[in-house]
């Protein structure tokens, strides 16, 4: 299978922080904030004293790289900035042969700060940068056409050129038979664009991912089973993770719950959900039931949460394919 994605290349500034660091900042623990130059530049002051880990990331892009460390053959569009960061990011997905469909444009590489807190939750701030100049010109249908697969996430309904790109991407997998995952990504951008998201899910998409507070603003209930529930009656595949206490997978309406891996308290949750994400295509790329891939898609988070960042190292990720292919797949 072949797994064609569209997302946003983010340089990852990663930095311990408390609680009393976000009220400073006024930031809404857990969650994505888009900021401007200004309050990139005014947050980084703030952390002029801090240790900060610099890594390549973006939601879509942690789960086509993950998808790619795997063994899956994967393709990236997107947006980057002709400068350091942008050739660092280029080098990341060559690396690890990722077909780069990265376009280059005069604008500075997005980024990504994310503040870790010491119970493993992530605060982020995301300066887009290059990403919001992607658009519907930029979508290689060639290479979509030869894909099995299309993923996306919420967060490209931020920018108007982003949203024609994925659109266009949309209409042409609906007409020639594609299949498609969607996560949803962020609780405020279901804030954003909730009937826009319920009309995708039910009209384009075969899988979606949410959380269990995105699929709350989806679905206005508190009760992760109940909002897997109605999400399954708009799509074949619906997910819905609730953190501590497993997920839910729902195929063609028949539900189970997948209990969650690992027993360590987390070191750092960014990537879960995109790790999550990973490991479940992997399962659908290697031709498993929808059980099955909850089941390895919990194994995947269990695995990156015990570490800092949101991409395994390569030894890793070698390991983790191996026990995949020893546990599920022989």
């Amino acid at each position: 299978m072949q797994i064609y994605g569209i997302g946003n290349p983010l340089i990852d500034i990663l930095a311990y922080v408390d609680d009393e660091d976000l009220d400073r900042l006024s930031l809404y623990k857990g969650t994505m904030h888009l900021i401007d130059r200004e309050r990139h530049a005014r947050i980084i002051s703030y952390l002029k004293d801090r240790k900060l880990a610099y890594s390549p990331g973006g939601s879509c892009p942690n789960t086509m790289v993950t998808l790619r460390m795997l063994g899956v053959d994967t393709t990236l569009a997107g947006g980057v900035g002709d400068d350091e960061l942008g050739r660092i990011y280029r080098d990341k997905l060559s690396s690890i042969g990722l077909v780069d469909e990265l376009v280059t444009y005069d604008e500075s590489t997005g980024t990504s700060i994310i503040l870790l807190t010491g119970d493993g939750e992530r605060t982020m701030n995301t300066y887009l940068g290059a990403n919001r100049c992607f658009n519907r010109d930029d979508v290689n249908i060639d290479s979509l056409a030869r894909s099995n697969l299309f993923y996306f996430t919420g967060y490209m309904w931020d920018t108007e050129p982003q949203k024609g790109a994925v659109t266009r991407a949309l209409e042409y997998c609906k007409d020639h038979g594609i299949m498609v995952a969607f996560d949803v990504a962020d609780p405020f951008a279901v804030g954003r664009y909730r009937q826009t998201f319920l009309h995708l899910i039910q009209d384009y998409c075969d899988i979606v991912f949410a959380n269990s507070e995105e699929a709350r603003f989806l679905f206005d209930n508190y009760d992760a089973y109940e909002c897997c529930r109605s999400m399954s009656k708009l799509c074949r595949i619906a997910v819905v993770k609730n953190g501590k206490r497993g997920s839910f997978v729902s195929d063609s309406g028949k539900i189970e719950k997948i209990p969650v891996q690992g027993s360590s308290e987390p070191v750092d949750t960014t990537g879960a959900g995109d790790t999550y994400a990973a490991g479940f295509l992997y399962g659908i790329a290697n031709g498993k039931d929808a059980v099955t891939c909850g089941r390895m898609a919990s194994y995947l988070a269990g695995e990156i949460i015990s570490h800092l960042g949101a991409q395994f190292p390569a030894q890793k990720a070698s390991e983790i394919r191996h026990h995949l292919e020893a546990e599920f797949t022989a």
